[in-house]
């Protein structure tokens, strides 16, 4: 058990019209949720065996019954203004408890395995931060060993801008990091590709 790292994973609560808005204006409200519920049926299977701390923090109410496992999920209400604030209060709260390495994804991510979020703690080892990069200019994982509000105020959430801001901040602040594997994020219908595509739309 890897006892001073623990994992993150931001999910919306599963509410038709709340998800995948955008992915909704083309496939419809009612398929735009199956999507979004296959995405974390998939990194549920994906994480399950990860020997770390984990922890769920859901955007609306803890959902006590889903398929998030009660006994191996800490279950807890993201708080904040906006994204940024959400992200950085999970992560300071779970930095001034027991962990002193923290990183956190999205729920969205097709393409995100274990390997990969096992190598961004790695990473860690040597830098102060770690991100994942999406290709649509933003970031799928940020990882760090101490909580910096800096690095998620003054940013353009969704937009194609704040993976670059977010580097320049960290440069400003003269740390160190580490970039994994681009990967995409499914927003639009066009984001749904390959093997995804038979997968999400079945």
């Amino acid at each position: 058990m890897r006892e001073k790292e623990v994992l993150i994973i931001f999910v919306k609560n599963p509410i038709l019209g709340k998800v995948k808005s955008r992915l909704a204006q083309s496939i419809g409200a009612p398929k735009a949720l199956s999507v979004y519920m296959k995405l974390q049926e998939r990194l549920n299977r994906e994480i399950k065996d990860l020997k770390m701390g984990k922890q769920v923090c859901y955007s609306d109410d803890v959902e006590g019954d889903d398929i998030w496992d009660n006994d191996a999920y800490i279950k807890t209400v993201q708080k904040g203004d906006d994204l940024g604030q959400r992200m950085h209060y999970a992560i300071q709260d779970a930095l001034q408890g027991s962990h002193s390495k923290v990183c956190l994804i999205g729920s969205d991510i097709y393409d995100l395995t274990k390997g990969i979020i096992l190598n961004a703690f790695k990473l860690l080892d040597n830098h102060d931060l770690v991100i994942g990069p999406s290709q649509d200019g933003g970031y799928y994982l940020i990882g760090m060993k101490s909580a910096n509000l800096e690095l998620f105020q003054n940013k353009k959430w969704s937009s194609s801008e704040v993976l670059s801001d977010t580097i320049n901040d960290i440069k400003r602040l003269n740390l160190s990091y580490a970039l994994l594997t681009e990967l995409n994020d499914i927003d639009v219908i066009d984001d749904i590709k390959g093997k995804a595509r038979d997968y999400l739309l079945s």
